[in-house]
């Protein structure tokens, strides 16, 4: 499934409904880099939704509102509801096996 792109206007929207994985990072972080190809790797293997979100000068709510301490961080929503978050690189096998155990729970 291709990759979609959020901002503070319309993460409610894509995080709504079923599994929803949202990469918050940053173009200026090295290991947010690193991890976008296995992030978008990752989606290529799965029915669930992949959204990366940016967090610049224009998207500042969104982080605040989920902690966003430190990038890259993941969170796991399921129809809106934030269900778990992990921060730091994670490898592609690692987050495949997060989303089966995210769909299967």
């Amino acid at each position: 499934m291709a990759i979609q792109h959020a901002n503070d206007a319309t993460i409610s929207d894509m995080i709504s409904s079923g599994i929803t994985l949202v990469d918050f990072w940053a173009s200026w972080c090295g290991p947010c880099r690193m991890f976008g190809p296995i992030f978008e790797e990752a989606s290529e293997k799965s029915d669930a939704k992949f959204v990366k979100f940016e967090i610049n000068e224009t998207n500042r709510q969104t982080p605040v509102k989920y902690g966003i301490r430190s990038i890259p961080s993941v969170l796991a929503f399921k129809d809106g509801e934030l269900v778990e978050a992990r921060t730091g690189l994670m490898d592609e096998e690692t987050l495949v096996a997060w989303v089966k155990e995210l769909q299967n729970g």
